[in-house]
């Protein structure tokens, strides 16, 4: 595609990989994922509690339809000792499409995680005959004996990926978000049921940008220019089985930056962890475009972020994203225009705050505040 090109057609975006959390946060993120460019969201379970049952899943899907209407919400339960091959064939009936699994304790909201895999065959089992998708959070704890550090935890993960896949070969299995070049070598010798998602911020950041800037930090965290170089190489490709996943992860500005919100109390501050996370849903379709347009790769967008995660997943693009020989857009096409100044469209905002909800708690004092990725700086693409 040319560098020249100022408005692009992207059929009915998806995001395979969202949190959007619970009460006020939710009242404040779930609209940004259509404001973003987003059609469908693909919710992660790991809220408090997490979603482990077709019930919980249920109701959270209508918590969020009744906030943002117009998302189609795609729901996943979280794998533990609660989840059994029944409860997975009532979600399937019931509309769920996929069991996440957390590695205990690498993410927010992952102490209930597991550390065996085998212990759940019978489910993987029942997954593998219902056509659901096993999401693979793609890290194994930090364990200094073992010599396991952030930096590492995704290659040293990859045989669990290997074993699984060899034991169910009909079970479609994707490896979240991501980082590293071995995990890109990794599912690209699986066969077609293995994929990948990646995220929008690991296609910009390496280790230089989160070490001392809590706002760039997630988990997994990003690792070495070669690693993003070969994430950034598989998009400009247009591997088939490689999509996004944004791995959106709202927290409070208090949660970001800790130290911020003590009021000069040393050890308070110093007690505090970053919350892990980056924040991209408000904007996730035009920094999808800036990005790839970054490292000539603008041409693979809509497969990046459309059509190759919805054949995936067997989502269809839907009735009215493409009409041969039309000059106007379906109304399921999302339209980009290029910013060619320098101004407010395109900034990205340095905060979205929510203000007295209904569903705040004493705890959240009087706003919910998230800064996201990026914020202040200028996008090359905006939203029509």
């Amino acid at each position: 595609m040319s560098a020249t090109v100022d408005e692009l057609h992207v059929p009915a975006p998806a995001d395979y990989h969202v949190h959007v959390r619970q009460g006020a946060m939710s009242a404040l993120i779930a609209p940004h994922v259509s404001a973003g460019g987003f059609q469908l969201a693909y919710v992660m379970p790991n809220t408090l509690p997490p979603i482990s049952s077709t019930e919980q899943a249920l109701q959270y899907q209508a918590d969020l339809q009744r906030i943002a209407p117009q998302t189609q919400w795609i729901m996943t339960l979280y794998l533990s000792p609660a989840l059994t091959p029944e409860e997975i064939r009532q979600a399937s009936k019931a509309g769920v499409r996929g069991v996440k699994s957390y590695p205990r304790g690498v993410t927010t909201n992952s102490d209930g995680g597991i550390e065996d895999y085998e212990a759940y065959y019978p489910v993987f089992e029942a997954m593998e005959q219902e056509n659901m998708v096993l999401n693979l959070h793609g890290e194994v704890p930090s364990d200094a004996d073992k010599g396991i550090c952030v930096l590492n935890a995704e290659a040293a993960f990859l045989s669990h990926l290997h074993k699984l896949h060899a034991r169910f070969p009909k079970l479609r299995i994707v490896l979240e978000h991501a980082t590293t070049a071995a995990a890109v070598e990794a599912v690209q010798g699986c066969s077609e049921t293995v994929a990948c998602t990646i995220t929008a911020h690991h296609l910009a950041l390496t280790v230089d940008d989160w070490a001392g800037r809590p706002i760039n930090f997630c988990k997994p965290v990003a690792k070495y220019p070669s690693d993003r170089e070969a994430l950034r190489r598989v998009i400009k490709e247009g591997h088939p089985r490689f999509f996004l996943g944004s791995d959106s992860a709202p927290h409070p500005f208090a949660s970001k930056l800790p130290s911020a919100t003590t009021h000069g109390s040393v050890p308070a501050a110093a007690q505090s962890a970053c919350a892990a996370g980056v924040y991209t849903s408000a904007i996730l379709l035009p920094l999808c475009a800036t990005l790839l347009e970054s490292f000539g790769a603008l041409d693979k967008l809509n497969g990046f972020v459309s059509t190759n995660g919805r054949r995936f997943y067997g989502d269809a693009l839907g009735k009215n994203t493409a009409a041969p020989g039309e000059t106007q857009p379906a109304k399921d096409v999302v339209v980009l225009r290029r910013v060619k100044s320098e101004g407010e469209e395109g900034k990205v905002p340095g905060a979205y705050v929510l203000e007295g909800h209904q569903d705040m708690q004493d705890s959240d004092k009087e706003k919910v505040s998230v800064v996201p990725f990026w914020a202040g700086k200028q996008l090359g693409w905006a939203i029509v």
